[in-house]
């Protein structure tokens, strides 16, 4: 889906607030750089989409302009983004993700420089302990509705779009924890994996399967039980576990 002229998608908010925060200061320019990224790569602004306004995004990321200017430059250098002119001009994303192949997969690994093993215990363990903690603390009324909304979008989204929606919905989860360390910890690893999964076939049987898990965790959330969010989790977890591990032998 192409939106020329369009701004991030709001649905993306835990995404965008994780993505678009502060950066820490003596490594500014790297960081930006991280950070818009991150934003392309988890679909917080999607091909064909524009960035927010240069001095908003500076703003948001605690960043000089000029400094924004040349994170930008770098990845234009790079072909990730375009830089338009005009009433309508921006930063636009170009990035188009590679054809999927299991060659595709393992180059990815590799660029990574990480551990496959350590990538998804380290995911496990972030996702779960948020399903965990939000099943023993509850959800208020305007939670369980954001949570169902999201989970809502997973459900309906077209192929082309699941990926986004999918880690939008799982990024809701750690967001309603109240820990701003969490969400940006699981957005860093969020962005990795899927670096990983968009370079594997997507299958429709796959994703039924994970819309009825994604349902089992928020049921076992609203219920306030943490065993069953905690296994729930897992279930849904072990599946994609699985999938990365098969195709990338």
């Amino acid at each position: 889906m192409v939106r020329t002229n369009a701004e991030p998608d709001a649905d993306a908010g835990p995404a965008a607030e994780a993505v678009f925060r502060p950066v820490r200061a003596g490594n500014a320019f790297e960081e930006t750089v991280e950070r818009l990224l991150s934003a392309i790569k988890l679909g917080v602004v999607a091909h064909g989409d524009r960035f927010p306004a240069e001095r908003e995004l500076a703003g948001r990321l605690g960043v000089s302009r000029i400094t924004l200017r040349e994170a930008i430059r770098a990845l234009q250098e790079e072909g990730y983004v375009e830089s338009r002119r005009g009433r309508l001009g921006g930063t636009f994303v170009t990035y188009v993700r590679p054809r999927p192949s299991r060659a595709e997969a393992r180059r990815v690994l590799k660029d990574m420089h990480v551990d496959l093993d350590d990538l998804l215990t380290f995911r496990r363990v972030l996702e779960t302990g948020a399903a965990v903690l939000l099943a023993e603390t509850g959800l208020t009324p305007d939670q369980d509705r954001l949570l169902t909304e999201r989970l809502a979008r997973v459900d309906d989204a077209e192929v082309d779009d699941y990926r986004r929606t999918d880690t939008v919905f799982h990024l809701t989860i750690a967001e309603l924890t109240g820990s701003p360390s969490l969400s940006s910890s699981l957005t860093e690893v969020r962005m990795r994996v899927n670096d990983l999964l968009d370079a594997m076939p997507m299958l429709v049987k796959n994703l039924e399967h994970s819309s009825a898990q994604h349902l089992a965790i928020v049921e076992s959330i609203r219920s306030g039980d943490p065993e069953a969010a905690r296994l729930a989790v897992r279930e849904h977890l072990e599946g994609s576990e699985a999938l990365l591990r098969g195709f990338l032998t």
